[in-house]
């Protein structure tokens, strides 16, 4: 592997959390999410270290994928780690359930 840190390091590095994300959610009920406290919290670090990654794609990626909402990505990433205890579930189960696959997809280009 090219360790070299470019856009396809990082896509991949954010790939790899999402798929980590994807199995510790499987099917489970929002309600099955939220009442695991260790799941949310195992959750939300796999967000922001995927979003971590995902900042340090470059801006001709970002620009040449519009369909992704890059900037509601890192602003939802700052709301986990500033606001933490204000935290809307809801909004995070449905980043899980709706947005991390063809995010995903898009980010699969750059392997």
């Amino acid at each position: 592997m090219d360790n070299r840190k470019n856009d396809k390091y990082f896509a991949e590095k954010a790939i790899e959390q999402i798929t980590i994300i994807s199995n510790y959610i499987g099917d489970k009920t929002y309600d099955e999410f939220i009442s695991d406290e260790k799941l949310v919290d195992a959750i939300m670090f796999r967000l922001v270290q995927m979003i971590e990654n995902i900042k340090n794609i470059s801006s001709e990626f970002k620009s040449d994928n519009p369909q992704i909402p890059w900037g509601k990505i890192v602003g939802f990433r700052n709301g986990i780690v500033h606001e933490y205890g204000k935290t809307d579930y809801t909004i995070v189960y449905e980043v899980l359930t709706d947005n991390l696959s063809p995010l995903k997809e898009v980010l699969s280009a750059l392997k």
